[in-house]
């Protein structure tokens, strides 16, 4: 089988894209879903109220699940695209904040968990932004699938934790309902921190240069550090 094509002229709307900017399209259906009130003129059933989280759930649930059909229309048809390339974490970004925004409007998690599990992201955009400016390229890791099927199950299970439907099917499953969501969710950030460790223990020789290598690398990077120094002192004085 050939190696996927990599078609570097930018913007292609081929299958695997479609599916992507679908995905992004549908993010504020989810956000209506979960959180919009209807219009008083149009009072909506007592049972959509009831239904409400898990319609949400299963948008959300699909929405996640459409990461895998883009990633497989894109390798089986060797059409991996630069415009894929960006497009696609985005997305995945994007619905993961959504609704962690989403489940700190509705009271349901605590904000610290959103802003760890957030600004990993970020962190981890930067490494990589850097490795590539200086030509390497930090592969995912099996700790950040790991960490995104967790975070999927704990956002699924937080939308419809306090749902009616739950509360209504008796005190042991609410119970053991909150007790398996919260423990998905802290195993969801104990891997969101795990992962950023390993992005920064495989970037360690892009941040850290030559430091590591052979006195004379580490004697000229010293010398250089101090012409460096005597710049600096010069543009200052």
């Amino acid at each position: 089988m050939s190696a996927p094509r990599d078609n570097a002229s930018g913007v292609s709307l081929n299958p695997a894209n479609t599916v992507t900017l679908l995905r992004m399209v549908l993010i504020p259906v989810f956000l209506l879903v979960l959180l919009a009130d209807w219009p008083r003129w149009f009072q909506a059933p007592e049972v959509y109220y009831q239904l409400r989280p898990w319609i949400a759930a299963a948008v959300f649930g699909f929405l996640a699940a459409t990461d895998g059909v883009d990633g497989y229309l894109a390798r089986s048809r060797n059409e991996v695209t630069t415009f894929g390339k960006f497009l696609d974490p985005l997305a995945d970004k994007l619905l993961v904040t959504a609704a962690l925004l989403a489940l700190i409007e509705m009271t349901v998690l605590p904000a610290w968990i959103a802003f760890v599990i957030i600004a990993r992201e970020f962190i981890v955009s930067g490494l990589r932004m850097v490795a590539s400016a200086e030509g390497s390229v930090i592969a995912a890791s099996r700790y950040g699938k790991l960490k995104t099927v967790l975070q999927i199950a704990a956002i699924l299970l937080f939308i419809v934790k306090d749902s009616s439907l739950i509360a209504g099917a008796g005190a042991d499953i609410a119970v053991w309902t909150q007790v398996v969501a919260w423990t998905i969710m802290g195993a969801a950030v104990v891997m969101t921190i795990v992962s950023m460790v390993d992005y920064f223990v495989h970037a360690k020789d892009v941040l850290i240069g030559p430091w590591s290598g052979s006195p004379k690398l580490a004697e000229s990077s010293a010398i250089a550090l101090d012409d460096a120094d005597r710049e600096i002192e010069d543009l200052t004085d």
